[in-house]
């Protein structure tokens, strides 16, 4: 049809879209039209706008890499990744959530640690900080026979893909719960860091005035037939970014207690002080067991 004026323009696409044979397909573009053609209007998008708009998107799809995702830190820094999680667990986003982001340094095929081994692959300077976590389930029993795939930054504030002088996949690691759902393993202190701000988002930060950075954090990803595979995030409380997480991430349930000692380690010799421990429990949700699509090779 022939479009005279542009309030006839959105029920024309709308029509097209609800042609769309597969329901949720069909549901999701049909509301996607409504709102942006909603959002254009709002805000009166001129020619100009659009066009620097368009640009924009080329070149976050552009500085895709083996090591960064750029459309992964734009979807957390608008607050869209937390929100997808939050709606997606939680019975609902009803409940507190042990889910979290994936975020954008996840990696495919860390290698295998015994529990009570250390993560530590190459020289790491920093404070020891010793794991001790358990899995269960939302009726509080524990799940034995996950997998659980952790990973952080180093003290530097950075993972090994984007660090020359870590070795490979260092501060990585893969854990089998046991009997009692219990894994435990040894690493270093991480800080909190900032997300990287030579693309699109760093400029996007700029605008607003706001700081790069995330508060320290330890990243899980746990797997288990019979279970919706969990990502989770678990913040150190006394970062002093806790409550302005440029990735929005930061709730109540992934704030864990990272305890500081300043006496000689009980079992471990040559750990004088100070050293830290965590302690934390992962509540899995049941569900389908899928990997996510590594966001990094």
């Amino acid at each position: 049809m022939a479009i005279k004026t542009e309030s006839e323009l959105t029920p024309a696409v709308l029509a097209v879209m609800n042609k769309t044979e597969d329901p949720r397909l069909r549901e999701i573009l049909a509301a996607m039209v409504k709102h942006l053609h909603a959002f254009v209007r709002e805000v009166r998008l001129s020619e100009v706008e659009f066009r620097e708009a368009t640009a924009i998107l080329n070149e976050i799809g552009q500085l895709q890499t083996d090591s960064h995702n750029e459309f992964v830190l734009m979807a957390g820094s608008l607050g869209v990744s937390s929100l997808v999680c939050l709606l997606n667990n939680g019975d609902g986003g009803q409940t507190e959530t042990s889910q979290s982001l994936l975020g954008p340094f996840w990696r495919l095929n860390s290698p295998r640690v015994e529990n009570g081994g250390t993560i530590i692959r190459s020289d790491t300077p920093g404070t020891p900080l010793y794991v001790r976590a358990k899995v269960v389930d939302r009726d509080d029993r524990p799940i034995a026979g996950a997998e659980v795939d952790v990973w952080h930054a180093s003290p530097v504030g950075l993972y090994e893909n984007q660090d020359p002088d870590q070795a490979e996949m260092n501060l990585r690691g893969k854990f089998t719960t046991d009997a009692d759902g219990r894994f435990w393993f040894s690493t270093v202190k991480m800080v909190g860091y900032p997300i990287p701000v030579d693309g699109v988002v760093g400029r996007l930060l700029k605008a607003q005035g706001r700081h790069p950075y995330r508060p320290a954090h330890l990243h899980a990803l746990i797997f288990k037939q019979g279970y919706k595979t969990l990502i989770s995030q678990v913040f150190d409380p006394s970062d002093p970014n806790i409550d302005s997480d440029v990735q929005f991430g930061v709730t109540a349930a992934l704030t864990g207690d990272f305890v500081r000692h300043d006496e000689p380690h009980p079992s471990e010799r040559g750990i004088e002080g100070p050293w830290f421990s965590l302690d934390y429990t992962y509540v899995m949700e049941p569900g389908e067991a899928v990997l996510p699509r590594p966001p990094i090779k």
